[in-house]
């Protein structure tokens, strides 16, 4: 992967749009960063020996599950394969992934170098179909030990119920509606920065995307202005410009989706602050679209839209922050921008999500675990605890002087 860079990142901005730069600069390095961090894990796991009594050893031991299905999005094809190859590699299982139907040519290119690298064959295999046919064959599979994907809530549930047909072990990685808190003393330029990153990075197709803005009212105004003028300043064009920021849309239906979101948060009564609709008649660009006064029950606020629109509400208290926050069905990760210490860690605690930053947003890490909690997901991927989703454990019990 890090002598073919280049050609991967060419495969995959032609994949699924996104800008050049930053599957080069930023993706790429991250899976291999992951892969690498993986292969680290290979020869130091272990299990334990337990103390019972005098008579008797216990111990455990680690082995793998066998044959691991992997069902991988459209949003970030290699960073996800990575993110999924790596564990299961590292824990000694074999592989059948299935990529999303719309984006097959990088992982195409991928099985190409898993082949140059020496994997034996039979151990990593890539098979390209639709979800409905390959996908659900994977999942019924009875030789198929487990099955890890990261996609929508609504699929996510459908894998679950199929899988429990042979009660497979299931790892789920699904849809979030992440808010990112905005406190009165926060650092208003990053808060805005991070913000904006969080939202509209990868065309706003990210699961953790921060795609709830929660700004106290003190800031509200001055946060809105300067958030507003990074949107409207950052590129939206072709991905292979080196100063694009934002690139086309998956699919034309997928951009039709967002565009009835927009339209219905107009219908319910949200100011739009500027965006809303395509640019030009050629490819699925969107704007990068914000409205403010955003009420809880508008679907803007509840909704996973899964573009670059962003739902701005205000708040007066911390108590009622919290609230808002874990107002949503999902509960994948969370923000919070302040420069009070004390009020981070309480803060954090308390929201309903299985990662929170504090003055950042999304800069996940492949050492340390990512996962939801809610309808976001079932158990942890990434840095030790990704381990544990594809391995055993066998408890031995050793008889040493125990007589009948």
């Amino acid at each position: 992967m890090e002598q073919n860079q280049e050609v991967l990142a060419t495969l995959e901005s032609w994949n699924a749009g996104k800008p050049y730069t930053s599957v080069l600069n930023l993706e790429l390095p991250a899976a291999i960063g992951c892969i690498r961090y993986y292969a680290g894990w290979a020869d130091k796991i272990h299990g334990q020996t337990i103390p019972t009594h005098s008579k008797k050893f216990a111990y455990t031991v680690k082995q793998p599950l066998g044959v691991c299905g992997q069902i991988i999005p459209w949003n970030y094809p290699v960073l996800m394969a990575a993110w999924k190859l790596g564990p299961a590699l590292a824990t000694g299982n074999t592989i059948v992934l299935k990529p999303a139907e719309q984006t097959p040519l990088s992982m195409l290119y991928v099985a190409d170098l898993v082949v140059r690298a020496g994997f034996p064959p039979g151990v990593i295999n890539i098979v390209n179909g639709y979800g409905r046919a390959a996908g659900h064959a994977l999942v019924l599979h009875p030789n198929v030990a487990k099955i890890a994907f990261t996609g929508s809530t609504i699929t996510g549930r459908l894998i679950q119920q199929a899988a429990g047909a042979t009660l497979k072990k299931v790892t789920l990685e699904t849809g979030g509606k992440s808010p990112l808190l905005v406190f009165n003393d926060a650092d208003i330029e990053q808060a805005a920065k991070w913000a904006h990153c969080g939202i509209m990075s990868n065309q706003g197709q990210i699961c953790t995307a921060n795609s709830r803005l929660l700004v106290q009212s003190g800031v509200y105004k001055q946060f809105i202005k300067r958030f507003v003028e990074l949107v409207e300043a950052h590129k939206l064009g072709n991905p292979f410009d080196e100063d694009t920021f934002q690139g086309p849309q998956i699919t034309k239906a997928h951009l039709e989706k967002i565009l009835s979101y927009t339209k219905g948060a107009v219908e319910e009564g949200a100011t739009l602050e500027t965006g809303g609709g395509t640019r030009g008649e050629r490819g699925f660009f969107m704007q990068p679209t914000v409205f403010s006064n955003v009420s809880s029950s508008m679907k803007i606020y509840r909704e996973e839209i899964f573009g670059p629109v962003v739902a701005i509400s205000s708040f007066d208290e911390e108590e009622e922050a919290i609230n808002m926050a874990n107002d949503s069905e999902f509960g994948l990760a969370a923000s919070i921008f302040t420069r009070d210490m004390q009020r981070s860690h309480r803060v954090s605690t308390r929201l309903d999500a299985g990662m929170v930053w504090v003055n950042s947003s999304t800069d996940s890490d492949f050492r340390v675990p990512f996962g939801g909690m809610k309808q976001s997901g079932v158990g942890r991927e990434l840095g030790e605890a990704g381990l544990e989703g594809y391995m055993q454990v066998k408890s031995v019990h050793v008889n040493v002087g125990l007589e009948l």
